[in-house]
């Protein structure tokens, strides 16, 4: 959430800030409550120090004297108004909150201006996608696709975008995971597994709730969340901690399944590997000293870039607009591979920096030199996502003449050969 002092004493900036994201807010809303909330807290406060005060007064007295007596009638009159008043700044404070946590996070001042996708714009590039066109034809018309990933048995098991990975296919899965993974220790992470469901509370702190909820898998009976990136559960691990300055920059690098409603998504794209409701991700988080956030991002956009240029695939690497910027974010990055055979680009990974919005969601705070504490800063980046990234991978890497598909040189460790062939 945005800072509460910010917040009050800068409307027009939060405004024209906000008018940049595509996300509606109530800023009157929020602002008439926050009235309302400290005027009532006030109120509460005034009547709490009169009724302590009438409680001194009245012990001095004598019991059962008249004047006792009238100071315990007074005494139920102002024990009944203090209840009012306590009961109604609860009811004022819960309204308050839920439109506070609804304001989206304002854009750093380096993300580029725009409506939507139509004008992001390219930071980077990597690769040649001319050159693995010839031959490529899109993964899902590669003739023995289907019997190493099984999406109609998936779809009988689970339901739609739920695909059965088969043999030397589940080993290739494998090998990217376990890559990814070295590659993130070499970088200075420290691996985490964590936990695959999280409550109400994770789902906040990192900004799922209240803007993704419908993307999400809710076990109702429990009132807890399947993850859909391990960067909710990896976040709240240090959730209403105060950190060591020694500690930062702090990073972490956890695999996971991920689950996706993905509502309102078909039709758009979404054959084969494109867009899966259940996939395999390793994500790349950090927890930094404030005025190191944005270095760190680049830092954090570079290791995942390296991943895609040890895999020989063709990149772009998008600075999203304000336009495009997710819910909590203040600067990100998507990376696009390009899939020879279907000829677009696939995203397979966002690195963004939120300031710190989540970490005050969260309560992550460091003490600082002077002693304060002080919210830290967060970043993620997904490094990488499987199914995009496997779907490059066969497309670009495919040879018609025998149907195998090249193995990448830095996977031949963990995968044990130099081909996929059926």
């Amino acid at each position: 959430m945005l800072d509460l002092t910010f917040l009050r004493e800068n409307p027009d900036a939060i405004r024209e800030a906000l008018a940049r994201k595509k996300f509606d807010c109530d800023l009157d809303a929020f602002y008439k409550l926050d009235e309302e909330r400290r005027a009532c807290i006030a109120r509460s406060e005034a009547a709490r120090a009169e009724q302590k005060k009438a409680n001194t007064e009245m012990a001095s007295l004598p019991k059962g004297s008249p004047e006792f007596l009238e100071k315990v009638k007074s005494m139920k009159a102002l024990s009944a108004e203090v209840k009012e008043l306590e009961t109604k700044t609860r009811e004022v404070e819960a309204q308050w909150k839920d439109v506070y946590i609804s304001i989206p996070n304002i854009p750093d001042a380096s993300v580029p201006i725009g409506d939507g996708e139509e004008e992001n714009e390219v930071a980077d590039t990597w690769g040649d996608p001319s050159s693995v066109e010839e031959g490529a034809v899109a993964h899902w018309d590669i003739p023995w696709f289907s019997k190493l990933i099984d999406f109609e048995r998936g779809t009988k098991v689970t339901g739609a975008g739920f695909p059965f990975y088969v043999g030397d296919m589940s080993r290739l899965v494998r090998a990217l995971i376990q890559f990814f993974l070295d590659e993130a220790a070499n970088n200075g992470y420290e691996e985490v597994s964590a936990p695959l469901l999280v409550n109400a509370d994770s789902a906040r702190a990192t900004g799922q709730l209240p803007d993704k909820e419908g993307q999400m898998y809710l076990d109702s009976q429990d009132e807890l969340y399947l993850i859909p990136t391990a960067e909710v559960p990896v976040t709240n691990f240090l959730r209403d901690e105060i950190l060591p300055l020694e500690d930062l920059p702090l990073r972490r690098v956890g695999y996971t399944p991920c689950f996706r409603r993905e509502a309102g998504s078909w039709g758009k794209d979404v054959r084969g590997l494109n867009r899966l409701h259940q996939f395999d991700k390793v994500e790349l988080v950090q927890w930094v000293e404030p005025s190191k956030s944005m270095d760190s991002l680049e830092e954090l956009r570079g290791h995942a870039e390296e991943l895609l240029q040890k895999l020989d695939i063709p990149y772009r690497t998008l600075r999203m607009c304000t336009g495009d910027i997710g819910f909590p974010h203040a600067k990100q990055y998507d990376l696009e591979v390009w899939a020879g055979g279907q000829k677009r680009w696939l995203e397979v990974s966002s690195c963004s920096c939120f300031t710190d919005f989540q970490a005050r969601r969260a309560a992550i705070r460091f003490r600082g030199k002077d002693g304060k504490v002080q919210p830290v800063h967060t970043l993620n980046g997904s490094g990488l996502a499987i199914p995009r990234v496997l779907a490059a991978l066969l497309e670009n890497n495919y040879q018609p003449a025998d149907q195998s598909v090249r193995i990448p040189e830095v996977l031949h460790r963990w995968f044990g050969k130099e081909s996929l062939t059926v």
